[in-house]
Order: structure tokens, then C-alpha cells, then sequence
């Protein structure tokens, strides 16, 4: 799997999905920063909010990975989380679909 080459048109589909479903985590993360900070009223809730946000971007670091040798397995935890769905795979080889969808199964 890690063997798998990746095509010019691959590779750009690849980066446009994955900076798609980045830009909308990333885009929910900040509204429920907002809307928490909005409602905080005590230190408490704002040390809350700042575990949240270090918790939040160690998940987002550590899941988006951009690296060809880790993409199907980004990939397939996007699908299995609801935010790639198996359409937006039909440009990517019938054996990179299979695997990501393999990895989406687990």
C-alpha cells in the first residue's frame, strides 16, 4: 500500500479533497471555539475552551497527513468519519479506492 504510485491527476484530486475536508474541520473547530468563548463566564470554562483547542490540534495535526505513503489511510479515516464520501474517490485507481475503502470498513 505504501508502494502505490500516484498519477499527476490523482495527486491533484488528492490534494483538493484533502484540503477540502481540512478547511471544513478546521472550520467547525473555529465555530465551536466561538460559540463556547461566547458563552464562557468563568476562568474555568475558558481553560476548558484552551484544552479543547491543544486536544483539537493535536487531533487535527496528527490526522492530516499529506504525505503519498499516508493518504489512503487519511483517506479512509475521512470516509469512515463522514467527511469524504466515496464518490469524490472515482478519479483515484480502482486499487487505491479499494484500499481506502478497505481502511473506511475497519
Amino acid at each position: 500500500m505504501h508502494d502505490l504510485k500516484w498519477s499527476e491527476s490523482e495527486k491533484k484530486q488528492a490534494r483538493v479533497a484533502f484540503n477540502a475536508c481540512l478547511q471544513a474541520e478546521l472550520a467547525e473547530m473555529v465555530n465551536t471555539f466561538k460559540s463556547r468563548a461566547a458563552a464562557a463566564t468563568s476562568a474555568d470554562e475558558v481553560w476548558a475552551i484552551e484544552e479543547f483547542l491543544t486536544q483539537k490540534r493535536r487531533e487535527i495535526d496528527g490526522k492530516y497527513d499529506y504525505r503519498y505513503s499516508q493518504l489512503i489511510i487519511v483517506f479512509g479515516r475521512l470516509v469512515r468519519e463522514g467527511r469524504l464520501r466515496g464518490e469524490e474517490l472515482q478519479g483515484f485507481s480502482a486499487d487505491k479506492q479499494s484500499f481506502i475503502l478497505r481502511i473506511a470498513s475497519l
